[in-house]
């Protein structure tokens, strides 16, 4: 689509100049990330589809075309376990992320109860520091209960490390809600959990599918608390097991490596694609404040 710069009335020569350079300057600082972004993925896809298995002689449009590093992806490696396992820890920190953020980010916004404000503070504070600056703690406390090596443990630090950011967000999101429709519902007799029920969680489903999608995405891409809680091969995740494929000089699976992450990376596409709206709609709840 082009765009067509008129001139505003009254306007000089210099001035109109001026607004014409800034606006080519934006466009190609647009264009020159745009490419900077999208050519490594554009390499990767074609990677995938290049014989042998070094990144030397890989191009992003390969010479031959071949199918051949999907095939030995799903019969030389355990890929579709790494990917069933993945899949399983998704969906499972998806719900669970979904129902503890959900029902705190409620309580927070619409409930009247001594320590709130503490409350809001303290998770405000937790959320400043990451996850794996716990992780001789976190590892010491699932070997005291017997978790290593299982996806619950995964499980556990991904819906319960992501509760702080998700409840700040979530109230932020009530808050926009008018808190009549409460008022009217307990007029009508409807009691808390009713009215959260029938009347909020409809509300809020924006912003619960954003936080969904989010959770949903973490365990696909996470490398070092798999790598740090899972030693079995079995129950290995999707990051882990493609590191496999390129890690150490016996290791040099580069083509089979771009087909496992361009598996990874389709279903995810699509659904970001399907679902950006809410993702927008999620990334600028939690801006307001009360």
């Amino acid at each position: 689509m082009a765009v067509q710069l008129k001139r505003k009335p009254k306007e000089s020569n210099k001035t109109y100049l001026l607004r014409l350079l800034s606006i080519i300057a934006i466009y190609l600082i647009l264009i020159i990330l745009s490419v900077a972004v999208i050519y490594p993925v554009i390499w990767i896809v074609g990677s995938s589809f290049n014989e042998g298995t070094s990144l030397a002689s890989s191009r992003a449009i390969p010479k031959n075309f071949t199918l051949d590093n999907y095939i030995r992806l799903f019969q030389k490696t355990k890929y579709k376990t790494w990917y069933l396992n993945t899949l399983k820890i998704a969906v499972v920190n998806m719900i669970a992320s979904v129902f503890l953020s959900g029902t705190m980010g409620y309580v927070f916004a619409r409930l009247k109860f001594a320590g709130k404000k503490f409350g809001l503070m303290s998770i405000l504070i937790l959320q400043m520091f990451p996850t794996f600056m716990g992780m001789v703690a976190i590892y010491v406390l699932f070997l005291n209960f017997g978790l290593l090596d299982k996806p619950l443990a995964l499980v556990l630090i991904y819906a319960v490390g992501q509760i702080p950011y998700n409840t700040w967000l979530i109230k932020g999101y009530l808050n926009n809600v008018p808190k009549s429709l409460d008022e009217a519902a307990y007029v009508d007799g409807a009691t808390k959990f009713q009215t959260f029920t029938k009347i909020i969680l409809p509300i809020m489903s924006p912003i619960l599918t954003f936080v969904a999608i989010t959770q949903f995405m973490a365990p696909w891409f996470d490398f070092i608390l798999p790598n740090y809680l899972i030693s079995s091969d079995e129950k290995r995740t999707l990051a882990v097991g493609l590191y496999r494929l390129i890690n150490g000089q016996q290791n040099n699976n580069f083509t089979m490596f771009a087909a496992g992450s361009v598996l990874v990376a389709a279903p995810i596409t699509i659904l970001y694609i399907f679902l950006q709206k809410f993702l927008v709609e999620g990334l600028t709840a939690g801006a307001n404040k009360e």
